[in-house]
């Protein structure tokens, strides 16, 4: 039987990110996790766009034909996790309670914003927002 894919889309310009997706692993009876940069034109992408979720705001989770966005994909991503390893152990514990991915995600998008300004990075802007290229 083929492995399930599940799509994770994030903006790969962002240090953090970059590192949370390439570190966060799922169990293996979920699926086959497929890390993709939100910068890049991509079906999903345009799925994405399509449903005006607004990417520089939060991270994309497909799967099973359910999209997932923001703290709700972190959410699953932990629930759906591998515990193995130091950090996916803390992944599981810091987001498996929806409520605290809630309150902790905001937090956590404000500091991502605040480092791809200082590192001048522009915003995606996949929904064409006026004025709206810089953090």
């Amino acid at each position: 039987m083929a492995e399930k894919e599940i799509l994770l889309v994030y903006d790969k310009d962002c240090p953090l990110c970059d590192k949370y997706c390439h570190l966060v692993r799922i169990k293996k009876t979920v699926g086959e996790l497929k890390i993709i940069n939100a910068r890049d034109s991509s079906e999903v992408m345009r799925e994405i766009t399509d449903l005006g979720l607004d990417i520089d705001q939060g991270m994309v989770l497909k799967m099973d034909g359910s999209v997932y966005y923001g703290s709700d994909a972190i959410h699953v991503l932990a629930l759906i996790g591998s515990r193995s390893g130091f950090f996916n152990r803390i992944n599981f514990w810091m987001f498996r309670s929806k409520r605290i991915s809630k309150i902790t995600y905001p937090l956590m998008r404000a500091g991502r914003n605040l480092l791809l300004k200082i590192l001048r990075k522009t915003k995606i802007n996949n929904l064409d927002k006026q004025n709206n290229s810089r953090f």
